[in-house]
């Protein structure tokens, strides 16, 4: 039934496209579906049926009125209701009120920021990353998805977008009136700089009149029919008002392309950031060299940056050097051979910041957020002055061990932010998951196994399930499927259209909270330090400690199965009390993991159901226990599972056993001839690097940033999805 669901959008959506006549009678449809579910109580299918009529809203042409103000009117109704209903229905609300103004807004929003179309009245740009893992993904995949992106893309010229916004903008504003054949045959045989100058000048017309407190309708058509008439001529634009339009002309679609889309195999650790600088900074300014960590962004002004900036004075304190110093300032370029005055080097400024603004808390998310929905909060902890114009939409295919990968670059990415912001203050970093896995290599435990991940989205979301989890399948009947050689066929792009969906619907993120562990191969060394997301699962080796370098803690402990483990941790209660309990047992072996188990004893029918979600963030520590027990036919042992909840947990072996540590079910990442480990959740990565920055707080400031530094707040990494959390 899910799978149909995803195909009954795919297909609504599609009708909108093929014939834009038809949108007023869909939006009619969808609407009373919304409020047949709001009058019945249907919570579960409110969400799913809001995205799908918004997204039939922003292709549509002709929506009247009325249309727009009952599904206002319902948008507000639902901000009565709980997150996550009231976050989708407020986001709806706000982009609705100016499309019900300005018609065809939000198309044009969309296509400017994600075609990347120069423009200074919107200046936002827009990237989806699609990250595969070539190890976890198939080839086949890799090249059915490359070829299908880059067959889309192949039309989606700059020329052609602007021609999508120009007509779309004008046929949203005038209606039956705009001869929409005409304009779009008109348009196309434009050269270049008209269709720039037109373009241009729709985009001004519509930014302008969103941008007022209280647009008109009217006004907004007004300027638009002068456009309309200038490209068209009067008598043109005479006849359209007349009715006289052939009925070939009528409403021909519109198409809302796909964004623009980078594929990536990810070969290397710091490919994330490397592809977001980038993003960041055009390539004609850019140097690539061996360290990427010297690049700076233009534009950052001296009182905004947080690093310490080494200046050259040219201020000797002599008042006739004060001349030179004034005319260097207010000179375009001038090169400092060329200045005979006195100079003082190594002169150093310093600022001084409060603790709580050295480093934005999240990127996009509260941090007290742990799975939970919500929309993100980055925006309140902005630097001043500074806003975020780029949005990384960042998609990984594969696995659970895929998502470990995506954590360790996350907060590699994080912790490079707090030595130097280089992508923060500009950048709206978000992070999407669709799971693809290889049915020739796993059995279909192997593949429950691989995709918890997936799984828990599916049951906190039912959209997510239904649309994003029901790609896999789909994925590898692609691949099986022989390349279509004839280009000049049009083919419908599935899987294209549902990741394009994911990503511009999925703006919910849920939490998840990271994970480091210490591990230790020799007590007397630091240790290794590495994070994991989902699992952390420790086995038993063969092989013992040197005889020099252990005694065992007993006589005959090294007897039977497993390794005597010393295990402390502090018990999670319900009270938030922390409790904490030493234990000594035998065990063959623990699973730390991070994910909630499923809910399997749910209602059979009515609204999915979701795993209870708590406050506080702990892991599931299942461990088997070696049970010693004799009698009569002597020694025996058996084993039994233990389950307990924690946040923090420290595992030292007591005999000559040693342990392996694989993280996140990833071979890659297998740690050998351990001795001791400790799992804590992941703080963000900002303590360390900012003593430097503080030096001229005052006592009381710098307390204070200790207690701060003392409390770190944990680091959460979001996914995002189509409605957060339902509960």
């Amino acid at each position: 039934m899910q799978g149909h669901q995803g195909m009954w959008r795919w297909s609504l959506h599609k009708k909108v496209e093929r014939d834009p006549g038809k949108s007023p009678a869909l939006v009619r449809i969808l609407l009373r579906e919304l409020e047949k579910a709001e009058s019945e109580d249907l919570r579960h299918v409110i969400i799913p049926l809001l995205h799908t009529l918004m997204y039939v809203l922003t292709k549509a042409t002709g929506i009247t009125e009325e249309l727009y103000r009952r599904t206002y009117a319902f948008c507000i109704r639902l901000l009565t209701l709980p997150t996550p209903y009231c976050m989708v229905a407020l986001d709806c609300a706000i982009r609705l009120k100016t499309e019900a103004a300005v018609p065809g807004t939000l198309y044009q929003r969309l296509v400017i920021a994600e075609q990347n179309l120069t423009n200074e009245l919107y200046p936002y740009q827009e990237r989806v990353f699609l990250f595969v893992d070539p190890e976890l993904v198939s080839p086949s995949v890799c090249s059915a998805l490359l070829l299908e992106i880059e067959a889309a893309q192949v039309h989606q010229t700059p020329e052609a977008c602007m021609c999508h916004v120009v007509s779309h903008a004008l046929q949203a504003a005038l209606g039956e009136a705009c001869q929409a054949g005409a304009l779009q045959r008109k348009l196309q045989t434009s050269p270049r700089h008209t269709l720039e100058h037109y373009f241009h000048a729709v985009v001004a017309a519509v930014e302008q009149m969103a941008s007022e407190p209280s647009p008109s309708r009217e006004g907004h058509l007004e300027r638009l029919e002068e456009i309309y008439c200038s490209l068209l001529g009067p008598a043109a634009a005479a006849r359209g008002r007349c009715g006289g339009d052939s009925l070939q002309d009528r409403q021909p679609g519109i198409p809302l392309p796909s964004p623009h889309i980078t594929f990536h195999l990810w070969t290397d650790e710091e490919q994330l950031w490397k592809e977001l600088v980038l993003f960041l900074r055009p390539r004609s300014y850019l140097r690539l060299s061996a360290d990427l960590e010297a690049l700076d962004l233009q534009g950052l002004w001296p009182d905004q940056e947080l690093a310490r900036v080494s200046v050259l004075s040219r201020d000797s304190g002599i008042e006739r050097d004060l001349s030179l110093v004034v005319d260097e300032l207010f000179a375009p370029s001038s090169p400092e051979m060329e200045r005979p005055g006195l100079q003082r080097k190594g002169g150093i400024k310093k600022r001084a910041w409060h603790p709580d603004i050295l480093m934005p808390v999240s990127w996009d998310g509260s941090p007290e957020l742990h799975r939970r929905t919500g929309r993100p909060s980055g925006d309140g902890e902005l630097l001043p002055g500074i806003s975020r114009l780029y949005t990384a939409r960042v998609l990984v295919l594969g696995d659970d061990r895929m998502l470990g990968r995506l954590a360790q670059a996350y907060y590699s990415l994080r912790k490079r932010e707090t030595q130097k912001f280089c992508l923060t203050p500009r950048l709206s970093l978000q992070l999407y998951y669709i799971r693809v896995l290889a049915p020739q290599k796993s059995t279909l435990s192997r593949h429950s196994e691989l995709g918890e991940l997936a799984a828990f989205l599916g049951r906190a979301d039912p959209w997510y399930e239904s649309i994003v989890n029901t790609l896999c399948p789909a994925i590898h009947k692609l691949a099986e499927m022989p390349p279509c050689l004839d280009t000049s066929q049009t083919v419908d792009p599935f899987i294209l259209d549902v990741i394009t969906y994911y990503v511009r619907m999925g703006t919910q993120p849920i939490y998840f909270q990271m994970y480091t562990v210490k591990i230790f191969s020799d007590l007397s060394q630091d240790p290794t330090e590495d994070i994991f997301l989902t699992e952390l699962m420790v086995k038993i080796q063969d092989s013992k400690f040197p005889k020099d370098g252990f005694s065992p803690k007993r006589r005959g402990a090294a007897e039977g199965p497993g390794a005597e483990l010393s295990i402390c941790y502090q018990k999670a209660l319900l009270s938030h009390r922390t409790r904490e309990v030493t234990v000594s047992l035998r065990a063959t072996g623990l699973v730390l993991k991070a994910l909630p188990a499923s809910d399997t004893e749910g209602p059979t029918h009515g609204p999915p159901t979701v795993a209870p979600v708590t406050d506080n963030t702990c892991l599931t520590i299942t461990v088997t226990e070696v049970v010693k027990s004799s009698n009569l036919a002597g020694r025996s042992f058996s084993t039994v599972t233990n389950t307990f909840r924690t946040a923090n947990i420290q595992i030292q072996s007591q005999d000559q056993r040693l342990l392996t540590l694989l993280l996140d079910k990833d071979n890659r990442r297998v740690f050998r001839d351990v001795v001791r480990f400790e799992v804590a959740p992941c703080p963000e990565p900002r303590a360390g690097a900012q003593k430097s920055k503080v030096l001229g707080l005052s006592s009381h400031q710098q307390q204070e940033m200790e207690r701060t530094e003392a409390k770190a707040k944990p680091l959460r990494m979001p996914i995002n999805t189509f409605s957060g959390i339902i509960q």
